[in-house]
């Protein structure tokens, strides 16, 4: 992107609360101060419940910004449990020929895996209201790094192989029981060959074990190349036993290669990968 890019803020799953409008203004002031041009949807904020518009009307919320051809980014803000209920209003082939590529991370797993699967187009997992987190300097000047100098920062980061030496493939995934939403679904990735990735925020064994199972009994661990973990935030704050790592190699058995980043995840200091996109990973000696 150069700078002077227009760039859109939307919110397709939970909508924000009208407390949020202060730290909302602040993201778009950080954004603006990095160079950019956000504007905003018209489905942010609470109207009812959990819902800032139906499913339809954030749907073509997103749309409009899709079908604009100087919007270089859509930066989704929410997270929760709703963003798959606007699936079936998005107009694939609009997306696959648009400038703009889809960031969010959580609850969007469904949003990105379904772009994915519906027109092989990447994404970025990654939440841009860590622009105004705790680690905001750090996080901005990867994210300036990355956006207008084309440099590896936001998306570098670190990870320890810990079953086999190494594994290669298109990068698709992200929150385990978001992803699962699409489980059955035409929005369901194509899991052959490729790398998946697995992060969490809540959940501890009894959901993780569920989760994993489902996986398993849908025929995941035979098709693809390998596991990235990233962070599972209540299992490691509660130290809970068996870990995932363990869980994972239990039930995805011990010949498919893992790897294990602490980067990748719900934390205030999480970078970005993007999601589509080929990857190798190679054991350090």
């Amino acid at each position: 992107m150069k700078k002077g890019s227009k760039t859109a803020i939307v919110s397709c799953s939970n909508a924000q609360p009208q407390t949020y409008r202060e730290k909302l203004n602040k993201l778009q002031a950080t954004l603006s101060d990095l160079g950019l041009i956000p504007i905003f949807g018209d489905c942010i904020y609470e109207k009812e419940s959990v819902f800032s518009g139906t499913g339809k009307e954030r749907a073509e919320s997103l749309m409009n910004f899709y079908r604009n051809p100087e919007i270089r980014a859509v930066f989704d803000i929410s997270g929760g449990d709703i963003a798959n209920e606007i699936l079936p209003f998005l107009d694939y082939d609009v997306i696959a020929k648009s400038n703009a590529v889809f960031w969010g991370y959580s609850d969007l797993t469904t949003i990105i895996n379904a772009i994915y699967t519906k027109t092989k187009k990447p994404s970025v997992l990654y939440q841009v209201r860590n622009l105004i987190s705790p680690n905001a300097q750090e996080q901005a000047a990867n994210f300036f790094a990355s956006i207008f100098e084309e440099k590896p920062d936001l998306f570098s980061f670190r990870y320890s192989m810990i079953q086999k030496n190494s594994m290669q493939g298109i990068v698709v995934g992200g929150n385990i029981r978001c992803l699962l939403k699409l489980a059955g679904t035409p929005y369901w990735p194509d899991m052959n060959g490729k790398i998946l990735l697995l992060e969490s925020l809540g959940g501890l064994v009894p959901q993780m074990t569920a989760y994993l199972n489902q996986l398993k009994q849908i025929g995941v661990f035979e098709q693809i190349n390998g596991i990235l973990l990233g962070t599972f935030t209540k299992m490691e704050e509660e130290k809970a036993l068996p870990s995932m790592t363990e869980l994972v190699k239990r039930y995805a058995g011990k010949e498919l290669p893992i790897a294990k980043t602490n980067e990748i995840g719900h934390s205030a200091n999480a970078k970005a990968i993007v999601i589509g996109k080929e990857m190798n990973f190679t054991k350090f000696s």
